[in-house]
C-alpha cells in the first residue's frame, strides 16, 4: 500500500524556555503531518492500534467509571430509608455517602503507583472484582458498622477508574484527540453522578435500597467478564523507543490470546513508593492544586445539591416519593449532555486554532479559554437551585438550576483536567491523583457539614456563599492563562518534573528538527 504522509501542522510545548515561535521550514518542505506524541512503527505501540482495539479498551474502562460514580451516589436518594432501618440520624446515614466519596479519591494513592509497577489491565480487572464483592457485602449487611465498612471498601475499589484514566488516554490517543476523549471520561463521571441516583431512586422505592447494591454487583461482575477480553494493556515505554526504526525491526503484532496476559505491563524499573512520593510532591505545583480545587468545588456542590434534595423534596410542601427524587437528577444529566460539545470538541478546536495563530507551537494554556461559558453558567445554576429551595418554589426552578450545575460540572472539569494532563503529560497519572484526592476531600467535607452550614446561615445565604467561593477559585484561571508558562518553568526546577525527560513532540524539550516524520500504511 502507498504510505500516507502527514503534514506537521503543529508541535506542542509546555517548556517555558521554548521560544514562542519555531522554525516552520518543515511546513513548506514536506507534505507530512507530525503526530503528537510521535508514534513508532511498532505494531504493538498503542498509538498504532486499530480503532476497535483502542475504543474497546477505553469504552470498557469508561463504563467502569460510570459504575464508580454510580456507586458513590447510589445512597444519596436513600438517606431517610437507611436512617429508619438502622435507627440512626440522617447525618450518620449521610456518612455512608461521605466516606465512600472520600475513598473514591484517596484510593488513587494506591492504584496509580500500583498501575505504574504492574500495568493498567490487572489493576482494572482486580478493582472490578473488588467492587463486585464489596457491593455483595453491602447487599448482605445487617448492621450500620458493616454497611459503612463495605461502603468504604467499594469506594476504594471504584477509585481505580479515576486518576488512572487520563494516563490511559495519553497512552492511546494523540494530543489533538484528547479533548474529545477526555470529555467521554467526564461524561462517564457525570452519567454515574446523575443517572445513578435516577435508577437507584426507583430501585430503592420498588425493591428496597439493598437492590441498588445488588444491581451494582451484577453490573461490576458483567464488566469484569467483558473486560477480560476487551481491556488491553496500554503501558508502553515510549521514551526508550527510536521512532526512526522500520516496522520490521520490531516484534510481530501480538495475537488476541497473547493480549490476554496480565503480566505484560509489569515494569521492574518503577517503584510503588517512588511513585507515591512523586504524587505527594506534586501538591506543590500550582496548576495541579488549582485544578483540584476547581473540580472539587463543582463536584462538592453537586453532592450538596443531591443531599439537600434528598432532605427537602421528601418533606412538606413537596412530599415526593423516592422515585420522583431520582427524576431530579435527570435535569443534571441533561445539562451534562449539553456540555459534551462545549467541554469536549470545542476545546480541541480552540486549542488548534490558537496553535496555528502561535506559529504552530501548542501550549497547554490554549485549553483554558473554553472555560468561560461553563464557568459562568455552573455557579449561577447553584445559586438558582439554592434560592428556589429556600423559597420553596415549584420544582421547575431547582431542576433548571441543577441542569445548569450539571453543564458546568462536566464542561469545567474536562477543561481544567485536560489542561493539567497537557501541562504534565508524562506525570498525568500522578497529577490526577492529587486533583482527585483534593476533589473528593472537598466533596466529603461539604457532604459532612452542608446541613449544618445551611441551618447556621440559612439556605439562601449558604448557597450564595458557595457561589462566591466557586467564582473566586474559577477566577484564578486568569493568572493561570497569562502566567502558566512561567509557573510551569518554576515547577520544572523541583520535584518529579525536574527529573522527567519529555520528548519535544509532547513538551518541547527537543528541537523541531529532531522530530521524525511519521508514515503509516492505510
Amino acid at each position: 500500500m502507498k504510505p500516507t504522509m502527514h503534514h506537521p501542522d503543529h508541535v506542542e510545548s509546555s517548556d517555558p524556555d521554548t521560544p514562542d515561535t519555531a522554525d516552520q521550514s518543515q511546513h513548506t518542505s514536506s507534505n507530512c503531518e507530525i503526530l503528537i506524541p510521535q508514534p513508532s512503527h511498532d505494531p504493538n505501540d498503542p498509538l498504532n492500534w486499530s480503532s476497535l482495539e483502542k475504543y474497546s479498551t477505553y469504552l470498557t474502562v469508561c463504563f467502569f467509571v460510570v459504575l464508580a460514580t454510580f456507586n458513590a451516589s447510589n445512597f444519596t436518594v436513600a438517606i431517610l430509608p437507611l436512617s429508619e432501618e438502622f435507627n440512626t440520624s440522617t447525618t450518620r446515614a449521610g456518612y455512608l455517602v461521605c466516606f465512600n466519596v472520600l475513598w473514591l479519591g484517596v484510593g488513587n494513592l494506591f492504584w496509580v503507583p500500583l498501575m505504574r509497577v504492574i500495568g493498567k489491565r490487572p489493576v482494572y480487572l482486580a478493582a472490578l472484582l473488588l467492587l463486585m464483592g464489596s457491593n455483595v457485602w453491602s447487599f448482605e449487611a445487617h448492621s450500620y458498622g458493616s454497611l459503612l465498612a463495605s461502603r468504604i471498601i467499594s469506594g476504594f475499589a471504584a477509585s481505580a477508574s479515576d486518576a488512572t484514566v487520563p494516563a490511559l488516554v495519553a497512552d492511546l490517543f494523540f494530543v489533538h484527540e484528547r479533548g474529545h476523549c477526555m470529555m467521554m471520561f467526564h461524561m462517564s463521571l457525570s452519567s454515574g453522578f446523575f443517572v445513578g441516583p435516577l435508577i437507584c431512586a426507583w430501585v430503592a422505592q420498588e425493591a428496597g435500597w439493598r437492590w441498588t447494591c445488588g444491581l451494582l454487583a451484577i453490573a461490576s461482575g458483567g464488566t469484569f467478564a467483558a473486560g477480560v477480553f476487551t481491556i488491553h494493556e496500554t503501558s508502553y515505554t515510549r521514551e526508550k523507543v527510536d521512532v526512526g526504526l522500520p516496522r520490521d525491526a520490531y516484534a510481530p503484532k501480538r495475537s488476541f490470546v497473547q493480549e490476554l496476559s496480565i503480566l505484560r505491563g509489569y515494569n521492574a524499573e518503577q517503584s510503588f513508593f517512588g511513585t507515591l512520593v512523586r504524587i505527594i510532591s506534586m501538591v506543590a505545583y500550582p496548576p495541579i492544586l488549582w485544578t483540584g480545587l476547581t473540580v472539587g468545588t463543582f463536584v462538592g456542590w453537586n453532592i450538596v445539591v443531591q443531599l439537600t434534595s434528598s432532605q427537602t423534596f421528601t418533606q412538606p410542601p413537596y412530599n415526593w416519593q423516592v422515585g420522583l427524587l431520582g427524576c431530579l437528577s435527570l435535569a443534571g444529566f441533561i445539562g451534562a449532555l449539553f456540555a459534551f460539545f462545549i467541554g469536549g470538541k470545542l476545546i480541541d478546536i480552540i486549542a488548534s486554532r490558537m496553535t496555528k495563530a502561535n506559529g504552530g507551537l501548542r501550549q497547554p494554556e490554549f485549553r483554558l479559554p473554553a472555560i468561560v461559558v461553563p464557568a459562568v453558567i455552573g455557579p449561577m445554576g447553584i445559586l438558582i437551585f439554592g434560592l428556589c429551595v429556600a423559597h420553596q418554589t415549584t420544582w421547575v426552578g431547582p431542576a433548571f438550576g441543577y441542569a445548569m450545575q450539571g453543564f458546568g460540572l462536566t464542561a469545567v472539569s474536562n477543561v481544567v483536567v485536560t489542561y493539567a494532563v497537557d501541562g504534565y503529560q508524562p506525570l498525568a497519572g500522578e497529577a490526577l491523583v492529587v486533583v482527585f484526592v483534593i476533589r473528593n476531600s472537598l466533596g466529603t467535607i461539604l457532604a459532612l457539614y452542608t446541613i449544618t452550614w445551611q441551618m447556621a446561615t440559612g439556605q439562601q445565604n449558604a448557597f450564595g456563599e458557595m457561589v462566591g467561593i466557586q467564582y473566586f477559585i474559577i477566577l484564578l484561571v486568569i493568572p493561570m492563562y497569562f502566567y502558566g508558562k512561567r509557573i510551569r518553568a518554576w515547577t520544572a526546577t523541583f520535584g518529579p518534573a525536574k527529573n522527567t525527560r519529555v520528548p519535544k513532540a509532547v513538551e518541547g524539550n527537543r528541537s523541531l528538527g529532531e522530530v521524525t516524520e511519521k508514515s503509516s500504511e492505510k
